[in-house]
């Protein structure tokens, strides 16, 4: 059963597709919902975002919602202009994918102060100003990376780098969970951002490696960056093993092969369908749960099939 913390501690990193409208089947498209206008706020453009956006979009065409999308791209002034423009268009409620906690304070107000219902996705506030959440512990998740780190080390003293995404709250937990699961023969060198691009995390991994020669281990937090981190350790004869999240294609693809020796995968199709239809019901007058927990699970080569689909 999930429980409520401040919202510093529940974020994922997040990113979608260019603004557009999708306007749902209409009627109730056997759902039981009445057609209503959903707004939903991408925060970015991983891919992470753009699966959620797929999700999301799904969700409300089987809910027979029509459906307003707009993107943030990163940017914490255009997520409270983007609030402000669905606000404006008079949508029934807003799914929020936020870009940080500064941005979601200010959309929270705003929603309030118009009298918009909120659902929050990847991160959970006071609920009596939202709707509901769907999030994800990602602390958790770091630390599950670690316990790989830590088992395959065996005891043994070792070299650990980080290569964060974007600093904030979603990098931060990622690489606290991570840090702080790590035993004392783990000892975190380097810790630098990649900032969400693979060809930053390329050359921060560069650089890591010719500055420790002797890195055993990497977290990178997600598998874009660690599949472009991998390039550059390789072109460097290095022998790190990369721990990482998302459970993409991609990033499966890359722990057969051996390329990545562990992922945390943790698809963004259950976050995006459970907002969309924890909303529907909460505007339809049903009780819903208030926060629900979207599954996680650390896959390594011995685990390969337990990996949800990543994107429908």
């Amino acid at each position: 059963m999930s429980h409520f913390v401040p919202v510093r501690v529940r974020f994922i990193a997040a990113a979608a597709c260019a603004a557009v409208l999708v306007a749902g089947c209409g009627g109730q498209a056997g759902s039981g919902h009445d057609a209503v206008s959903l707004g939903f706020v991408n925060g970015g453009t991983s891919e992470f975002h753009s699966c959620l956006q797929k999700a999301v979009e799904q969700a409300a065409d089987e809910g027979g919602a029509e459906l307003i999308t707009v993107n943030s791209r990163q940017s914490a002034t255009t997520e409270i202009s983007n609030m402000e423009d669905l606000i404006a268009r008079g949508v029934d409620a807003i799914i929020l994918q936020t870009v940080n906690t500064d941005a979601l304070e200010g959309g929270i107000a705003k929603a309030k102060a118009a009298g918009v219902p909120l659902y929050l996705t990847s991160v959970v506030s006071d609920p009596d100003d939202i709707l509901g959440a769907v999030i994800v512990d990602l602390k958790k998740v770091g630390s599950l990376d670690a316990t790989w780190v830590a088992e395959d080390a065996a005891g043994e003293q070792a070299q650990a780098g980080v290569i964060a995404g974007a600093p904030g709250a979603a990098s931060d937990l990622l690489v606290d969970g991570f840090v702080e699961g790590l035993p004392d023969n783990i000892t975190v060198v380097a810790n630098q951002p990649g900032m969400f691009n693979a060809a930053k995390a390329q050359d921060v991994a560069d650089n890591m490696i010719q500055a420790h020669p002797d890195l055993q281990y990497a977290f990178v937090a997600n598998e874009e960056m660690a599949l472009a981190a991998r390039k550059a350790f390789d072109a460097a004869g290095a022998r790190v093993r990369i721990v990482t999240t998302n459970g993409t294609d991609a990033g499966l693809t890359a722990i057969r092969s051996g390329e990545l020796a562990a992922t945390v995968a943790n698809s963004p199709v259950p976050i995006g369908e459970t907002a969309v239809r924890r909303t529907l019901d909460a505007l339809a007058g049903k009780e819903t749960q208030k926060v629900t927990q979207a599954p996680y699970v650390l896959v390594t080569q011995d685990n390969l099939d337990a990996a949800p689909q990543y994107c429908p």
